[in-house]
């Protein structure tokens, strides 16, 4: 392997998160992703530790994509409602398909289930997620945090479904929260 195509950390994750996604989180070990990836499991222990390290890695990644990277980009809107009707559309996009595609949050959702870590990375996002549609609403006149609620138990459901018929959770959300709004 030359020294420009050596695997990254990055790539690990990525590899891991495809995995995740397509065989679940049995299959987040250095042999499996070592195969999936052509190399040995040496390259994973570069980057790695051991395995808790590289699941700490993948969640800390998915924490940042998950909630502080969308708010980067919507911040830079000056609206609430702008920003809420464009949340629908960024939250509806998947992941990217080298790293799971659609079938990535549920997946991720399915981990939580039977991994403590996983579950308490899942509660920071979807705390931090519902808290920041319930501060737009709020910046709207739009108070009650049932809405917020609502918006949140909507994208959570759709993107579930959508993960197993292929669908684009994006028109239902972004009905919904233009549903609210007209409550404004």
């Amino acid at each position: 392997m030359t020294k420009s195509n050596r695997l990254t950390s990055e790539s690990w994750i990525a590899a891991g998160f495809l995995s995740l996604a397509q065989n679940g989180p049995k299959s987040l070990r250095a042999e499996p992703l070592a195969r999936s990836l052509k190399t040995t499991k040496g390259s994973f222990y570069w980057h790695f530790s051991d395995v808790p390290a590289f699941h700490t890695a993948m969640l800390t990644l998915w924490e940042d994509r998950a909630f502080s990277s969308i708010v980067a980009e919507l911040d830079t809107m000056p609206d609430p409602r702008q920003r809420l009707r464009a949340l629908g559309q960024i939250a509806a996009v998947s992941a990217p398909e080298e790293m799971g595609g659609q079938d990535l949050e549920p997946a991720i959702r399915a981990w939580g289930r039977d991994d403590a870590n996983v579950a308490e990375a899942i509660a920071r996002v979807d705390a931090k997620r519902e808290g920041y549609l319930a501060d737009q609403l709020a910046q709207l006149g739009l108070s009650n945090p049932a809405f917020a609620r609502i918006i949140y138990a909507a994208y959570v459901g759709g993107d579930d479904l959508c993960s197993r018929d292929g669908g684009d959770p994006a028109p239902a959300l972004t009905t919904l929260i233009d549903l609210i709004l007209a409550l404004e």
